[in-house]
């Protein structure tokens, strides 16, 4: 999903093969794993693009991020109200946030996730506005390609994430039934996208994340299971799944680029 997703948002400067797309999407992994939340990925994903087009590329980039952040969000806030109605019943809170504050986070969250994804749609809109911006004026060169997506190509590029974020989803779902988790599958795929939500939200990097990951999954899942081992060893599965081994691979491509360059 996320090769395709970059082969959309660089078309404009450049086209990439689909296996060209996987190998940088790949090598992005392997760079974000120490930077926080990832964002050395750009950097490594530029990295396949001719030169010239290196730093419109990471620039380009900004809309996958955006729209993997409004699938994210979104579903968690519907996730976020679904799980304060059914799961946070009979005196149910979460440990260390009262549901009063909660309501009040679902407010902020849901009103976040609107303005953010108007922004995501009106993309050109904002580029405009930044280019009056006398310091960044000079360098709208790298932006200006960020005006010229059309709609259908970002609702393209967001149903891709939507797809991503179901795949996570699912991932987690059977992973609790290899651990034998026993959780009603509505209240795993809510709370799932709650921790997803969270992750989101709290800076990280993904060697760090594993903690964060495990504490906020026994937090959440804890609410509907005693199992504390299989929610950390699921934790530990994703971790590995979707981090650990996609940068193992992607370091492999990394060190291609480089001994290519030697020659």
């Amino acid at each position: 999903m996320e090769a395709r997703k970059w082969q959309l948002q660089i078309r404009g400067i450049e086209q990439l093969s689909f296996f060209q797309a996987y190998k940088a999407v790949m090598a992005g992994q392997a760079m974000g794993l120490n930077t926080i939340n990832r964002i050395g990925e750009a950097a490594a994903r530029a990295a396949y693009l001719q030169e010239g087009n290196k730093i419109r590329g990471m620039m380009l980039s900004i809309v996958g991020s955006m729209a993997q952040m409004v699938a994210t969000f979104g579903m968690g806030i519907f996730f976020l109200i679904y799980m304060r109605l059914h799961i946070l019943q009979d005196g149910k809170q979460i440990e260390g946030l009262s549901n009063f504050w909660l309501d009040g986070l679902i407010y902020v969250v849901a009103m976040g996730i609107f303005l953010f994804t108007l922004a995501y749609f009106k993309i050109s809109a904002l580029i405009q506005l930044v280019e009056k911006i006398p310091f960044i004026k000079k360098y709208i060169f790298f932006l200006e390609k960020l005006e010229d997506f059309h709609w259908n190509t970002l609702i393209h590029i967001l149903w891709l994430s939507f797809i991503r974020y179901m795949v996570i989803l699912t991932q987690y779902f059977l992973l609790f039934q290899v651990f034998d988790i026993s959780i009603f599958w509505v209240d795993l795929y809510a709370l799932t996208g709650v921790m997803l939500l969270v992750l989101g939200i709290i800076p990280s990097i993904a060697f760090a994340e594993l903690g964060i990951r495990g504490k906020v999954g026994l937090l959440l899942f804890g609410l509907v299971t005693t199992n504390a081992m299989g929610i950390i060893a699921t934790a530990v599965g994703i971790w590995l799944i979707n981090l650990i081994l996609p940068a193992i691979v992607g370091t492999l491509f990394i060190l291609g680029i480089r001994i290519f360059r030697n020659k």
